[in-house]
């Protein structure tokens, strides 16, 4: 009897070893939160010279960190954004890639329905900027943030000029007054200028590309202005200026840079018959461009 029971307690314990637990039930997967991508669009200044309108349209690319920005394929690729007044729009809800990969921000404006190459976005200003609708729709913006971290604070992109901004000055000389000079029929061309460019969305270079045309500029209260792609040119009529029954044309070699304001001021001497050209100086460039012309 011993021995059976000694026997019994083996083949329990055998058993009891050979059993298997089972694996416990899999839980559900830990839930990642998205982080939407909110964004703050703001130009440094407009053709406005205040702020964004309300249905404005900008492209917007983001690229993902350890990615290239490319025609297709960006984690956003060409995006629109409308701004309603107050806030930014997008036309699809953006989210960032996961809580720890970084990205890079570009954006432009006017947006492009179909861009095939981010290296040379095409782009034109109006040749006639005689109305305010004519010279707004001159302007290009493009700004760019690289390298920000996941946040679901607002991603701020400052957007500026690419195009320059070349302000003429009509002032009196001898033989006027300002009263006397506006009474006269003052028409202004500039005169030699590619009015088509392309953009680079990668680095916001602009490149001027086509023939010259004539633009003419628009007036705004005592000065004309236009928007032109940045350029080059040497020796060659700038500006066509027509006083009266009085005519002159004004050549000069200077190069126009995005972002920036180029200032011609024109005096205007009755008695001479002829104008007085002084270019004033750059933000950037100490130099004074100046001439006679009679």
């Amino acid at each position: 009897m011993k021995k059976t029971g000694i026997l019994a307690a083996a083949l329990f314990v055998i058993a009891a070893c050979g059993k298997t637990t089972p694996a416990p039930e899999p839980g559900p997967d830990p839930v990642v939160e998205k982080i939407p991508i909110n964004l703050s669009i703001s130009p440094f200044t407009k053709a406005t010279d205040t702020a964004y309108e309300s249905g404005d349209v900008v492209g917007l690319y983001v690229v993902n960190q350890g990615s290239t920005l490319a025609p297709t394929g960006n984690h956003a690729t060409n995006v629109s954004f409308t701004f309603d007044g107050s806030k930014w729009i997008a036309a699809s809800e953006l989210y960032w890639k996961d809580q720890s990969t970084g990205a890079s921000f570009y954006c432009y404006y006017p947006r492009v329905g179909n861009v095939s190459d981010v290296t040379a976005i095409p782009f034109s200003v109006n040749t006639n900027q005689s109305t305010p609708a004519g010279y707004k729709a001159s302007e290009l913006l493009w700004g760019s943030r690289t390298g920000v971290a996941p946040t679901s604070d607002v991603v701020e992109i400052v957007t500026t000029h690419r195009m320059s901004n070349l302000l003429i000055y009509i002032n009196p000389g001898n033989g006027y007054t300002a009263e006397s000079l506006k009474e006269e029929n003052i028409e202004v061309s500039i005169n030699n200028l590619k009015p088509v460019a392309t953009l680079n969305l990668g680095t916001g270079e602009v490149v001027a590309t086509g023939n010259p045309a004539d633009i003419t500029p628009y007036q705004e209260n005592e000065h004309f202005r236009a928007l032109v792609p940045p350029q080059t040119i040497q020796n060659q009529t700038l500006i066509s200026l027509k006083v009266g029954d009085y005519s002159f044309s004004v050549k000069e070699t200077i190069t126009l840079k995005s972002n920036m304001q180029h200032k011609v001021t024109l005096t205007v001497n009755k008695v001479s018959e002829g104008i007085n050209i002084g270019i004033g100086n750059w933000e950037s460039d100490p130099n004074d461009y100046g001439g006679t012309v009679n």
